[in-house]
């Protein structure tokens, strides 16, 4: 049955949802019961991270073998991406509040996610900017890499040159054994595949139907 992983798919994210909401978590001043955060903002990133690199995979693989299909999963990779960039930076917003106080601070983290996503979004005005789709496909996959290239350091390594209030960035500690424990652990890293599934699962659709527009439009 090839369409297993969809199952598969589905049952971690109930598992998700139900165990993120009912499940024990540690009882930490501050973080309190917004430390459940943890099973929906950072497996999004990780699912933006993982169908970006699809993405940039396909983008490389046009510039060498100038397809129809490469381009196609390239860009709908891209706009699956996006949107769990988007998702992320809401239930970082709703984390902070509760945290930090604030919906938005001035903190490097937070700056370099959001530049990394104009970045992205500037990816969709280019592609709407060319009529023409091998010139269009061209150009946007070399500024896909180029995209890809400059959110890594703006995510990772930026926010741990400087002062940052988040987790893991700045000095301060990422989720460890202190506060991540045994029963996090099982309900965080199903989160993570379940998350990329859908990714994955959402990107695949979009690709068969971008085909499907394109064959009706050739029979047309």
């Amino acid at each position: 049955m090839k369409n297993w992983w969809k199952f598969v798919t589905v049952a971690l994210l109930l598992y998700t949802v139900v165990a993120g909401f009912l499940s024990e978590v540690p009882r930490l001043a501050i973080l309190n019961e917004s430390i459940r955060n943890l099973y929906f903002h950072v497996p999004m990133w990780f699912g933006m991270l993982a169908i970006l690199g699809v993405s940039v995979t396909y983008s490389i693989k046009y510039l060498s073998n100038p397809t129809l299909r490469n381009d196609i999963i390239a860009k709908e990779a891209a706009n699956v991406g996006i949107l769990y960039g988007i998702l992320g930076l809401l239930t970082g917003m709703t984390w902070a509040r509760f945290t930090w106080g604030a919906w938005w601070v001035n903190d490097p983290k937070l700056n370099g996610a959001a530049i990394g996503m104009l970045i992205y979004f500037a990816y969709l005005v280019l592609r709407s900017s060319f009529a023409e789709q091998q010139q269009r496909a061209r150009i946007s996959a070399v500024y896909n890499i180029f995209a890809f290239v400059t959110l890594v350091p703006l995510l990772f390594i930026l926010p741990r040159l400087t002062d940052s209030l988040h987790p893991g960035n700045g000095g301060n500690p990422g989720f460890g054994g202190y506060d991540l424990d045994g029963n996090m652990r099982m309900v965080f890293y199903p989160a993570i595949l379940g998350w990329i599934g859908l990714g994955v699962w959402i990107m695949t659709l979009r690709v068969r139907l971008e085909n499907l527009k394109f064959r009706l439009y050739e029979n047309a």
